[in-house]
């Protein structure tokens, strides 16, 4: 990561320094030693998920004015967004150099096709968020590729890396992307659960107006009545504490959050369906321990 610009090796200090719990490059191994042996292109694999991983959220937190990250100010929050977005540029463009110089086609075309689909899934959201018109299907879709497309990389090339045939990759793609929808819901239902700093529910999807799963499922259970004050309240009044406060008290009585949890448990239950298809290992069995974390995880 060392550089000859001393304003980026700060940042990527900076970065270093405030790591998150690097989930996605324990898919990579898991993924790999079910599979087969981790070699040293098991190692280039979780490095380049990391690297893609961190642009992506610099980049994420310009998009959404973001100013906290992992509880510490977001690198727009302190060097502004121009710089923000030229340092996940230069992480990408790292990501994508470490693979070609090591020749590692393969994972970087699994890893670019995720990047394509968390950038159309950014863009899908933000077109919807000023209609206000998410269906179900609509939310699975963007869920899809914003952050399950991503995970369903990482096992993809752990199983990639050790040299599995492409069904057994595909398996464990399709493994990893059910891992990542129950994974964005669990991240949804936060928003419902006490905050630690204040002793109430956050309520950010919503001052965002981001419809989430328990709201999506209310909305197509109100009455015309109720959905449209709904809807007016998350359009016009989404910064006014009243109005969120009385938007998740709807939510919670009209069964929004059981619904959501039912649907995650369901994802995991998919999930390892899937799992149980590769053979007994204690790497198969930290996954299946790994895949229920990711669903009784506190933050």
């Amino acid at each position: 990561m060392k550089s000859s610009v001393p304003l980026l090796d700060k940042i990527t200090h900076y970065i270093i320094k405030r790591k998150g719990k690097q989930l996605r490059p324990i898919f990579v191994f898991l993924s790999a030693k079910i599979c087969g042996d981790v070699n040293e292109a098991t190692y280039r694999a979780a490095t380049l998920i990391e690297l893609l991983h961190t642009a992506t959220l610099v980049h994420d937190d310009v998009v959404d004015d973001s100013y906290q990250r992992r509880g510490f100010f977001s690198l727009n929050a302190l060097w502004k967004n121009k710089i923000a977005v030229l340092v996940g540029d230069f992480l990408l463009s790292k990501g994508l150099l470490f693979s070609i110089d090591n020749n590692d086609f393969d994972l970087l075309k699994i890893v670019s096709e995720a990047v394509r689909q968390m950038s159309e899934g950014e863009l899908l959201q933000i077109e919807k968020a000023r209609k206000l018109d998410i269906e179900e299907s609509v939310y699975f879709e963007i869920i899809r590729q914003k952050t399950a497309s991503l995970i369903a990389s990482c096992l993809a090339c752990g199983a990639c890396s050790v040299g599995a045939d492409k069904e057994t990759v595909e398996k464990m793609r399709s493994l990893g992307e059910t891992i990542g929808l129950a994974f964005q819901i669990r991240d949804d239902l936060f928003d419902y659960e006490i905050n630690g700093s204040t002793g109430k529910p956050s309520g950010i999807d919503i001052k965002e107006k981001k419809l989430t799963l328990p709201i999506i499922h209310v909305l197509s259970k109100s009455t015309a009545k109720e959905k449209r004050w709904l809807i007016n309240c998350i359009k016009n009044d989404h910064q006014k504490e009243s109005k969120v406060r009385a938007i998740m008290d709807y939510v919670v009585e009209h069964g929004g959050i059981e619904y959501a949890h039912s649907s995650m448990h369901e994802h995991k239950g998919k999930a390892l369906a899937i799992l149980d298809g590769f053979p007994e290992s204690e790497a198969k069995e930290s996954l299946r321990e790994l895949i229920t974390y990711t669903i009784e995880r506190k933050k």
